[in-house]
Order: C-alpha cells, then structure tokens, then sequence
C-alpha cells in the first residue's frame, strides 16, 4: 500500500515532484476498504489538524461526548495513530472540544510525551473574567496554538468592546481562533476585519451540510469569510454531514464536489487545511475514506497544492511546533 510521509522510501527514489504528480493522476484507485489514495506521492508531509482526545474514565469524566454516543470511549493518541498511521500521517493538532478549563491542561501534559502532538487548539471562554490569565498561562506552553469557539459566540458578542479586547489578546499572543459551528458568516467576517492580525480558522467547512445540498446561504457566507486575508477553512467533517446512516457516507469525491469546489474557488491554495475531524468522523465514515476525498481532491488540483493543503497552510494558521 502507498502511503503519505515523509518516510515514504517509494517518495524518495522519485526524481521530480513532477514525476510524483503524473504518477499520482495515472494511479489507480482501489475501494474504500483498501485504499491508494492518489495524492498520497504529493505531500512530504501531512498534518491532521482536527483530532480529538478524551478518556471518559477519568474521575471526572468529559462533559464531551455524551454517554450513549458511538464515540463515548477512551481516545488517546495511540487509537489516533492506528488509523492515520497507515497511511503514514503521524502529526496532529489536537482541538479540545470539552468547556472545561482543567482538560486544556489535560491534553497538555498528555502532549509532553506524545511527540505526534504538535500543537493544541484549546478551550476557553472569550467572555469569562479570567480569560486573559488563562490565556496566558495557558500559552506559556509552545504547544497551545490558540482557542475554539461556536460561531454562536462571535455572533452574540461581535460588537463588545471586551470581546475584541480578548481577540487582540489572542493575536498579540500570537494565537488562532478556530470558530466551530459557523451559522452567522458576517461576525466571522467583521471579526476578521476588525482584528486582522488575528488567525481565524473556520472548522468543518463552514457547516455546509449534505454536500449535495449547499445552500445559497452557505455559498455566499464562505465567499463572505473568504474576501478576509487572515481566514483559512479546514476540509473537515464532510463525511459525518451527509444524511446518511451512521458510517455509510459515500466514498466516491464526487459526491462532495460542490463542496469542494467552492472552497477552493474562494479560498485557493494558500488557505485550505487537510483535517479530519477523528475520532467524530467515524459516524460518517472510516479514516481511509477521508484519506482517499482528500487524496484525489489534492491531486486534482497538482503538486504545489497538496504539498501546501497537507501542512503547509497549517503551519501558516497555527505556527504548531516541530517535536524531537
């Protein structure tokens, strides 16, 4: 099986990335269930940047996932790799979903001896009181990158003053704001313009839904989001928005096409992160497929693209930190 990686010693004996990308095009596809993703000669190097760690049996336990969810299971770095690494992706960056302040520190310290960590989207409220003490305790660690929050929450307070105070903060800290469940495109967007050095990522998408039933709304919010410099977008979570039942997502990159091809026509090559979204992706389909959508995405857009969509874009947006 061919695989992504900078280990890959088939890569290596290659003369030319030319030579890689017409491999690549001319390769073909197995099915889902044992994979060769066509753009897996084009990148050096791949970064997941949209994973998640959790352990449910912790004391304390995680408010997040819920109990009864097919995900609610210890999820370490090691469950990760099983997937990814067969496809020789051993970099993450790890997005912290639960609103607790201690899980922050939880994946911290589970970072200080899990080198495939390299860098960490932590969870703090931007209206809390303590934020900027957490913040900057926080980012004492090199590895935490930035914050997410719902798209709710820039909506609700894009035009308080201590809210863009605490965006200032987050860029002269030289931190990214991830914004997950985008409905309200023109806070992202003034946000963007009101604080532009700040770093936005948008995650999933945008929320586009069925990939087969964008909506105009959509449309035009992503060409909102994208007209601003400091806006990039994960191609996340597309599989787990299909409506379809739990792991039966569609494998063929076609069906995900309008998707795809709008981001790429407003964000280009410069702006468009490869993420997955694990272990959550699994109610849409299994990591190969991922892989494959990604992999032909890429390929079909040539060499210089996949090189920048598989890390380096990410390194632009979050400035992760290279482990020894």
């Amino acid at each position: 099986m061919v695989v992504f990686g900078r280990d890959c010693g088939f890569c290596h004996r290659m003369k030319t990335r030319r030579d890689l990308l017409k491999l690549s095009i001319g390769s073909t596809l197995a099915s889902a269930a044992t994979p060769v993703p066509a753009a897996s000669q084009l990148a050096s190097r791949v970064i997941d940047v949209h994973t998640h760690f959790y352990d449910p049996a912790r004391p304390q336990g995680v408010p997040w996932p819920s109990k009864g969810s097919p995900v609610y299971r210890p999820v370490y770095p090691k469950d990760w790799l099983a997937q990814a690494g067969r496809f020789g992706i051993r970099e993450t960056v790890v997005v912290e979903a639960s609103p607790l302040i201690e899980d922050n520190d939880w994946i911290l310290n589970l970072a200080e001896k899990e080198k495939s960590i390299v860098g960490f989207v932590g969870n703090v409220s931007p209206t809390s009181t303590d934020f900027a003490t957490q913040i900057k305790r926080l980012a004492s660690n090199e590895l935490f990158r930035g914050i997410r929050v719902n798209g709710k929450v820039v909506a609700e307070n894009i035009d308080s003053a201590d809210f863009i105070a605490a965006m200032k903060l987050m860029a002269d800290s030289n931190l990214s704001l991830d914004v997950n469940g985008l409905s309200n495109f023109d806070a992202v967007a003034s946000l963007a313009e009101k604080v532009s050095a700040l770093r936005i990522v948008i995650n999933h998408c945008g929320n586009c839904g069925d990939a087969q039933k964008i909506t105009t709304t959509w449309k035009d919010g992503i060409t909102a989001c994208a007209r601003r410099a400091n806006v990039t977008c994960k191609v996340s979570a597309l599989m787990e928005m299909t409506q379809t039942p739990p792991g039966k997502a569609p494998t063929d990159t076609a069906y995900y096409q309008p998707v795809l091809d709008h981001l790429w026509e407003r964000f280009g090559q410069d702006r468009l992160l490869y993420a997955s979204n694990w272990p959550v992706s699994d109610k849409g389909a299994g990591y190969e497929v991922i892989v494959k959508v990604a992999g032909e995405f890429a390929s079909s857009k040539g060499v210089e693209f996949a090189e920048k969509f598989f890390w380096k874009n990410s390194l632009a947006a979050y400035r992760w930190i290279e482990r020894k």
